[in-house]
């Protein structure tokens, strides 16, 4: 039997997982293909941010996401995709279930495949924009950069074990401090959740000949991170995706690993609030909070230079 890991036993994801049901979303014509979502935030915001995975990823490895910027007022919605085997496929996918949530735009934060996918998302829909902007973490432009690339179209082929022994092969067996150790294991049992299917699926897009042209991805903001340890993608892959994306923001972390959403959560987060913040009070906000100046007063107490948060029952005032 397998060891339960230390993240999903902690009481922030016990929190996550009694307060926010997973919803099963069919959007495709075969009614098979199932999207998984956890969906926290008024859903009266229609451009949330969407959290997609990386190929051993679940939707449930974005908790600190939902639950930290939740209660700060943003939509977000950690999403997982099930099995597509191409990248038009995917993005068909994709475009129903934001039709399907009534949402008209959405900011993407992708994890490595999932920020591949989302870039090839904006890539293919720029005729009729729905991507917001995007948050790029630890991913890549091109496919080409991985060693799988000629044999991506027998993956289907290869049993479950095979497969996630491959995966297993990118995640670090050096000494790392307590948070990315939990965050590694906590990757490890989501790898073990997945079917043969879905891992064949993820592998054959994620290795697939494909990439990225940037030039078509000028008109939307995006924001860079990553972090400066070790991952499994090269300083390489991590200057091509700077080149690609010269007027990007770029968001570092000193250290992290490869799922800095686990292990630097609160970076992460910080972070993911500062790009969202350009789209304050506007139709692009993933906010139903609004940040406002107090209007002058006559009262000889009032502050100075204070502001409120709205929300709409709780008004709370900050002074400087």
């Amino acid at each position: 039997m397998s060891c339960v890991s230390d993240l999903s036993q902690s009481s922030e994801y016990l929190s996550f997982r009694s307060s926010i049901p997973l919803r099963k979303i069919v959007v495709d014509s075969d009614g098979v293909k199932t999207w998984r979502i956890f969906d926290s935030g008024p859903k009266s915001v229609n451009c949330p941010l969407i959290c997609l995975p990386p190929v051993s990823g679940t939707a449930d490895i974005f908790y600190k996401q939902v639950m930290g910027l939740a209660s700060r007022g943003i939509r977000v919605i950690a999403a997982e995709p099930p099995p597509y085997w191409n990248m038009k496929e995917w993005c068909d996918g994709f475009k129903r279930l934001i039709d399907y949530l009534e949402l008209d735009k959405v900011h993407v934060f992708g994890a490595s495949l999932g920020g591949f996918m989302a870039q090839k998302f904006a890539e293919l829909t720029r005729n009729c924009s729905r991507v917001a902007s995007l948050i790029l973490c630890n991913t890549f432009t091109d496919t080409s950069v991985f060693e799988y690339n000629d044999s991506s179209a027998l993956f289907w082929l290869l049993p479950s074990l095979v497969l996630k022994r491959m995966l297993m092969g990118n995640f670090t067996t050096e000494k790392v401090d307590r948070r990315m150790a939990e965050s590694i294991d906590f990757m490890v049992e989501r790898l073990e959740s997945l079917t043969q299917s879905e891992l064949a699926s993820r592998l054959t897009l994620n290795c697939s000949p494909s990439y990225v042209q940037p030039q078509q991805l000028n008109n939307i903001p995006i924001t860079i991170m990553d972090v400066w340890d070790e991952s499994a993608l090269s300083s390489q892959v991590r200057e091509d995706i700077y080149k690609s994306y010269p007027h990007a923001k770029r968001a570092h972390l000193k250290n992290g690993g490869n799922f800095p959403y686990l292990s630097r959560s609160d970076e992460v987060n910080l972070h993911l609030l500062i790009h969202l913040r350009q789209f304050d009070n506007t139709e692009l906000t993933a906010s139903y909070l609004n940040l406002h100046k107090m209007p002058a007063s006559s009262n000889e107490n009032s502050d100075e230079g204070s502001v409120s948060y709205f929300n709409r029952e709780n008004f709370v005032k900050i002074s400087n």
